[in-house]
């Protein structure tokens, strides 16, 4: 039996029926473009996030680039930024014209150190952005404070967190504006490109509704430099029949990560994921480290278990960055987590089986 990192599949074969449904309703509307099937997803999910708005938008790059453009940061500027993240979360503040700032994270969370921000700031700072790592939520009280101590906008990339929380509110309803991916991969996946922003910002959900529609509210008056990045009324459909289960596939997720937390704790070498204290992961990724992850990998991949490396090369040392003056060295906590993780199958239809496969497998394994 091989055991696949996700599978998609499985998911789309579970809610058939209401896919299907959802789909030909859209179909049959004749209405393709916003609409009323954007705005039921808009308040549903605004309503699940606990937040005020919620604005649905074509990826997850664009809704944090929107977030951004929606408070005016742009050149000159300077955006604190984790040096442990997915690319996206850098690009956005490039693609405003503003410069990342990066942070090194906390070993233990792999997410941005709070204690870290503050040094890194400087008289060009305009925001933080807040990257919730694996599903892990950052610790945004601490940072909420750092943002409001000096004047500076939080920005959630959520990207990763949907349904998690922290400090008993949920991810997009923790900073001044969260953006999410609905890439199919996600815990709340689309069946294509898809994203959206939460907020309680009533002027910056505004701004980025006339951002998205090519700097329109109205049919060929154009306010500002918009741009096209609005949510597919299909996707939107689909999205509105996954979020009814989203909270019980999360607690799937939940179920397997206790697995693997009890059963791997005894594995020499292996350091297992820890939750900011306060904090509730959606368990998006189950993100392991070992000093010998290569040989981990293939140990497991003979074993026919997918695994993936979230991610290998950081920012500051990628190809989109070179001439930014960074190097091998500059921040070394990233660069080890780089060279030491690897993430191991917590889909919500990864089988029982298969997870005793993988628990067993690492116990199996000895360099």
């Amino acid at each position: 039996m091989n055991v696949p990192f996700l599978d998609l599949k499985a998911a789309y074969r579970e809610l058939r029926t209401e896919l299907n449904a959802a789909s030909r309703r859209v179909m049959e509307s004749g209405w393709y473009i916003l609409g009323e099937e954007i705005e039921a997803f808009e308040r549903e999910f605004a309503l699940y996030c606990g937040a005020k708005h919620c604005v649905g938008v074509g990826n997850g790059l664009d809704a944090l680039i929107l977030i951004l453009r929606g408070y005016g940061i742009g050149p000159g500027d300077d955006v604190v930024v984790p040096a442990n993240t997915y690319i996206a979360s850098w690009l956005a503040v490039s693609y405003v014209g503003a410069t990342p700032l990066p942070v090194e994270p906390n070993p233990e969370t792999s997410n941005i150190d709070p204690d870290k921000i503050e040094d890194a700031l400087t008289p060009r700072t305009k925001a933080i952005m807040a990257v919730h790592l694996y599903g892990q939520p950052a610790e945004m009280q601490k940072i909420v404070a750092i943002g409001r101590r000096h004047g500076l906008r939080v920005v959630e990339d959520a990207a990763q967190a949907h349904g998690a929380a922290s400090q008993g509110g949920r991810t997009g309803n923790l900073g001044d504006g969260a953006g999410f991916s609905f890439y199919p991969t996600k815990n709340l996946g689309a069946f294509g490109d898809a994203g959206a922003v939460a907020t309680n910002d009533d002027e910056l959900a505004d701004r980025i509704r006339v951002l998205r529609n090519y700097g329109s509210r109205a049919k060929y008056q154009n306010e500002v430099k918009g741009i096209n990045s609005r949510l597919d009324p299909l996707q939107a459909a689909f999205l509105r029949v996954k979020l009814k289960h989203l909270d019980e596939w999360n607690e799937r997720r939940q179920t397997i990560a206790r697995r693997y937390l009890e059963e791997l704790a005894d594995v020499p070498d292996l350091k297992l994921p820890r939750a900011a204290e306060g904090a509730e992961s959606c368990w998006h990724l189950f993100v392991v480290r070992h000093p010998r992850r290569d040989a981990l990998q293939q140990h497991l991949k003979e074993a026919g278990i997918a695994t993936l490396v979230h991610y290998p090369i950081p920012p500051h040392l990628s190809g989109a960055y070179a001439g930014s003056g960074w190097k091998l060295g500059d921040f070394p906590i990233t660069e080890d987590l780089a060279a030491t993780v690897l993430s191991l199958p917590i889909g919500p239809h990864l089988a029982a089986e298969a997870v005793m496969r993988i628990i067993g497998s690492l116990h199996e394994f000895n360099g």
